[in-house]
């Protein structure tokens, strides 16, 4: 469909999904995340494609949440039904039988985590930022914990998810969120695809179900209560102050300004 926020296309082997969302900078809404599993139900049908390209048009790959769309909490957009579909979406990205590669070249922001950390490669180019800002408005990374604690070291996990700081691809990198931060983001998938297909499907399929096999556990086991738990934060009275005090593009009211040494 040509007005899908998510824009389907195959070459070089590989099904390129494109995260089109320009008036909200590609922030997760519902509709954003039914066309990314159509896209994603598609590529894994396409014979054409060897492995499945994520990527995004705009400076900013995902911007996390759509926080108007929470705040409007109106008809199809309460807090549970939006966890499902997050819930729904990365699991569908690791459940994927062919690799999928995220190409970054802009911000990546808290629930955007969610979709690069169901990644198998994550390739960043120079104009790529990273932050989970969660606890800036009033939330917690409860979904896309699932699919980011896995990365990260404990302390580093600390550090990142308790402070909402922004980081740089080289950090990211270094961090073991991404595969690699590169000067060209599209090269380097490219190269990436090639090695894929010296791989058989078969192969490729079946070593995947390995190497998520404990991440789909915890989905299993975890992924209903992390998405009440995120469910009933969007609910609440502090982060209703965080997402509005964000949307009005001033502090909210329990920020305070560092104290001076």
């Amino acid at each position: 469909m040509t007005d899908s926020l998510v824009h389907y296309e195959t070459h070089g082997g590989a099904a390129y999904l494109t995260i089109d969302s320009p008036h909200n900078r590609n922030a997760i809404s519902q509709r954003l995340l039914a066309d990314l599993r159509a896209g994603l139900q598609r590529a894994a049908a396409d014979d054409a494609a060897r492995a499945v390209v994520l990527t995004h048009t705009g400076t900013t790959f995902c911007a996390g949440a759509d926080l108007k769309e929470a705040a409007a909490n109106g008809a199809g957009t309460d807090p549970r039904s939006r966890t499902l579909a997050m819930i729904g979406a990365m699991r569908g990205i690791v459940e994927c039988p062919k690799p999928v590669i995220a190409q970054v070249d802009g911000h990546v922001r808290a629930g955007g985590f969610g979709l690069i950390g169901s990644c198998d490669f994550v390739f960043a180019g120079p104009a790529a930022s990273f932050a989970v800002t969660e606890t800036r408005i009033g939330v917690a990374p409860a979904m896309v914990s699932l699919v980011l604690l896995p990365h990260l070291p404990s302390r580093v996990a600390s550090a990142l998810l308790l402070t909402g700081r922004s980081f740089d691809g080289a950090q990211a990198a270094e961090y073991g969120l991404i595969t690699a931060a590169v000067d060209d983001p599209a090269a380097a998938v490219a190269d990436q695809l090639a090695e894929l297909q010296l791989c058989s499907p078969q192969g490729l399929r079946e070593t995947k179900q390995i190497l998520w096999h404990d991440v789909l556990r915890s989905f299993d086991e975890r992924a209903e209560s992390l998405g009440e738990q995120s469910a009933r934060l969007f609910g609440s009275a502090e982060s209703v102050e965080g997402i509005t005090a964000f949307l009005q593009k001033r502090a909210p009211s329990w920020a305070e300004p560092a104290p001076s040494a």
